[in-house]
């Protein structure tokens, strides 16, 4: 199994378009410690030439830009797209944008819960993908869905979405349901995935509000996973004043701090550990900076635009 990560940064990428933060600066400087990244999704291949996106970035263009594998080859058809399949994990804006990207009646498939492909019926400019070649395929909470190409052929990937601690996606919000702001379980789900010999390789979990004991359970002796790293202090936009929101209340665990990531994974045997979705102002991104020690201290590493994972 191939893992290419197209985008390693939370919504609005890094450096976000109107943050002046000095992490940002150092971005648009092109300092060598600080790394522009585009916004959250990784791709998978069996064999490098037919891929399954997970998440539509809005810098979905781009990203298939830096990755020509996931672009037709000189010896393909004149209409033709190695990207097989969408599965989205949620309905974020910097989850679906992206789907924009991939109208002109392009066969592939496309994955999601109820509730997110139920937005996505809901807001009519989704209707660019033509449903005589995007077909939507619903996948359900704790059942496992086998992906395939758009021949119909088994691509040997398969995937358990589950529900994890999280909440709904900011642009819709509703005060008026109550503290979760109507959020229901399908609003953030993570990623169980198999490759063809039936074995867990890899959990994908971008969006992660705590770390319950059943969840600890659950990934406890895995191969490989893709985390939630999207802030390193839970105050962290409060303090840096550019922004009035916890991490918390944005459904996203820290990195650091006794509630946070890293002290939550301390003690579980995962043979690899990549922080993915990382915040603007995380100061993590920085190759040079004592957290990012910190981390790789704590054996994670933090995730890059076109990183290549093998399995």
């Amino acid at each position: 199994m191939y893992i290419r990560v197209l985008g390693a940064a939370a919504g609005g990428g890094y450096p976000q378009w109107n943050c002046n933060h000095p992490n940002s600066r150092l971005a648009r400087s092109k300092d060598p410690v600080a790394i522009a990244r585009t916004q959250s999704s990784i791709a998978i291949s069996i064999d490098k030439k037919r891929w399954f996106i997970f998440n539509a970035s809005p810098d979905l263009r781009q990203q298939l830009w830096d990755n020509p594998e996931l672009m037709p080859s000189p010896n393909d058809p004149l209409r033709y797209s190695p990207i097989m399949g969408v599965l989205l994990t949620n309905a974020d804006v910097d989850h679906t944008a992206g789907l924009i990207n991939l109208r002109e009646s392009q066969k592939f498939n496309l994955y999601g819960t109820s509730r997110v492909l139920g937005v996505l019926e809901s807001n009519s400019i989704f209707n660019v993908l033509n449903p005589k070649f995007v077909k939507r395929s619903p996948i359900k909470l704790d059942q496992e869905v086998s992906l395939k190409y758009t021949d119909g052929e088994e691509s040997g990937i398969t995937v358990t979405p589950f529900a994890v601690p999280g909440k709904v996606a900011l642009w819709l919000e509703d005060e008026s349901k109550g503290p979760d702001f109507g959020s229901v379980e399908e609003d953030t789900i993570a990623l169980e995935i198999k490759g063809p010999s039936g074995k867990t390789e890899l959990f994908y979990i971008p969006g992660c509000a705590s770390m319950p004991d059943w969840l600890k359970n659950r990934i406890n002796n895995s191969s490989l996973i893709l985390f939630d790293g999207t802030l390193w202090t839970d105050d962290e936009m409060i303090k840096e004043n550019v922004g009035i929101k916890t991490g918390k209340r944005m459904g996203h665990m820290s990195m650091s701090g006794p509630e946070g990531s890293i002290e939550a994974f301390k003690n579980l045997n995962i043979n690899r550990k990549i922080f993915i979705h990382i915040n603007t102002t995380n100061p993590a991104l920085l190759e040079n900076s004592e957290e990012r020690k910190i981390a790789n201290n704590a054996g994670w590493e933090i995730a890059y635009d076109t990183m290549e994972i093998n399995i």
